[in-house]
Parts: structure tokens; C-alpha cells; sequence
């Protein structure tokens, strides 16, 4: 059953890691139940609850549901936890951080890695978007992601990053074909890229909490709004199917709530 879920996935358009995400949920899922009854269930979201972050409870919720609906036990589905609304924006990585990753990267002449550093930073991609950039996509200044429903959105290379970036690619022992590979000339893999940045935050004795691939797409957002500001295009820009998703990114992080409230809090 598990193998037709995942065949019914597959068919639906859902990318790749969404699909492992919620094949691996089922299997955990029957790793411990024989059944999919509602105590079965309920006991399995307390589980979850007690284990994981809110984020991740519902998006295995959304993946138990999916099943579920997949096998007709609609009734059977389960609600999502209620997740408490943060007035500021948590573990983003500062622009002093960013600057001191890429330039350190860049100084000991690691350029492999300044230069996924900065492609996560300079276009808002997803680390699963990232290893699925060519240098021919490079070339054309942008990558066009297909998503569900025949969406499509353009991923825009800036100018000044294609400029950096090819003598990099001079470099190479390759001209074409996925800008990031690994030795033995594979894209490099999503988990992968997430456990290095952690090995190169903890080298250059930063704050790990803030050295993750997700951390750079959040730094471009904030950038972008303080540069320009358009969340409509934005929203756009990153893909996001409400601009309500966006608005997140008009809030201050706590580290910036903490500058603003030390500089003109005198009294």
C-alpha cells in the first residue's frame, strides 16, 4: 500500500522531497501501528507532539492525511495544532554573519562553498532548488522551477553574482551540466549541503543556529524588502502561493528587535 501511496504522490506533481517527507511519515507511522484507527492516530500525534516542533507535527499531519485520503478514511483524517504566532523572526542569519561566512569561504580560497553561500543568499532559492542549478541555467541568468498545478517560477541569477561566478566555472573540470556536483560528479544532495554548513559555522566559530540553508533564503527577503519595497513581488520571487506567507518578513528579528530597543531605550 505504502508503494501504491507513493506512486499516487508521484502523480500529483509533488516534488521529490515532499514525497520522501511523507512516504517516511507513513512508514513510521506503520512501524509502530498494525491500523489506522482514530486511537491509533491520535496517540501517534501525541507522539509527535511531544517530540517535534509544531511546524513539523503538521507537516506530517499533512502527510498522515494525504494517506488517508488515499486510501478513502477521510474521516479518519487529523487536525492541525494551533502554532503560536512569534512577534519577531527568529534564527536568521544578520548580514555581518553572512558577509564574514562568504569572506572567510572566499579567503581560504574555498570557492565551491563561498559561492553555494552565496547563490542561497543572492536568489531566494530552496536548497532543493539550488542543487538543480546548471551552468546553462547560469548562462541564461535564470532557472524556471515547475511546481503542482503547471505552476512555474523564475529563479532570477543576479548579474553581479553570473560576473563572480564565472571564473569559477573556468576552473572546472566540467562546462555543463549542475553547477554544485560532488566527487563523483552528482548534484550535490540537500542533506549534504545542511551538514557542511553546520561543519563551516562550527570552523569559523559562528552560531550554528543561523548557519542553515533555509537561514540564507530568509536573509534575501529581508534584504530585498529593505532594498525594495515590494512584498507583492517578493512574494513572487519566492514562490510563496499567498503574500500572507510574505508578510512574515516585514517583522524584525529578535536580534534586530534587541539593537532597536538597546539604541533608543536611554531612559
Amino acid at each position: 500500500m505504502i508503494s501504491d501511496f507513493k506512486t499516487h504522490l508521484t502523480n500529483q506533481n509533488l516534488s521529490l522531497n515532499t514525497i520522501s517527507s511523507y512516504v517516511s511519515t507513513i512508514k513510521n507511522f506503520f512501524s509502530i501501528y498494525e491500523s489506522t484507527s482514530k486511537m491509533n492516530l491520535l496517540e501517534f500525534k501525541d507522539k509527535m507532539c511531544a517530540s517535534s516542533k509544531p511546524k513539523t507535527v503538521n507537516l506530517r499531519i499533512q502527510a498522515i492525511n494525504k494517506y488517508l485520503e488515499f486510501t478513502k478514511q477521510n474521516h479518519l483524517k487529523l487536525s492541525f495544532i494551533k502554532i503560536r504566532q512569534m512577534h519577531f523572526f527568529e534564527n536568521v542569519i544578520s548580514n555581518a554573519d553572512y558577509e564574514f561566512l562568504k569572506n572567510s569561504l572566499a579567503k581560504d580560497n574555498n570557492l565551491k562553498w563561498h559561492f553555494i553561500v552565496r547563490f542561497l543568499a543572492a536568489t531566494g532559492a530552496r536548497v532543493s532548488e539550488l542543487v538543480q542549478i546548471k551552468i546553462e541555467h547560469v548562462n541564461a541568468g535564470y532557472i524556471d522551477m515547475y511546481s503542482k498545478g503547471g505552476k512555474t517560477r523564475r529563479i532570477y541569477i543576479p548579474k553581479a553574482l553570473i560576473n563572480d561566478v564565472n571564473p569559477y566555472i573556468a576552473t572546472l573540470k566540467y562546462n555543463h551540466g549542475y553547477l554544485f556536483q560532488n566527487s563523483m560528479h552528482k548534484p550535490l544532495t540537500t542533506r549534504g549541503i545542511a551538514h557542511e554548513l553546520k561543519k563551516l559555522s562550527r570552523l569559523y566559530m559562528m552560531n550554528d543556529t543561523v548557519v542553515y540553508p533555509h537561514s540564507f533564503r530568509h536573509r534575501f527577503a529581508k534584504n530585498f524588502l529593505d532594498s525594495h519595497n515590494d512584498i507583492a513581488l517578493l512574494s513572487d520571487l519566492l514562490g510563496h502561493e499567498s503574500i500572507e506567507t510574505t508578510r512574515i518578513y516585514l517583522r524584525k528579528t529578535s536580534f534586530e528587535q534587541r539593537e532597536i530597543v538597546d539604541k533608543i531605550v536611554l531612559w
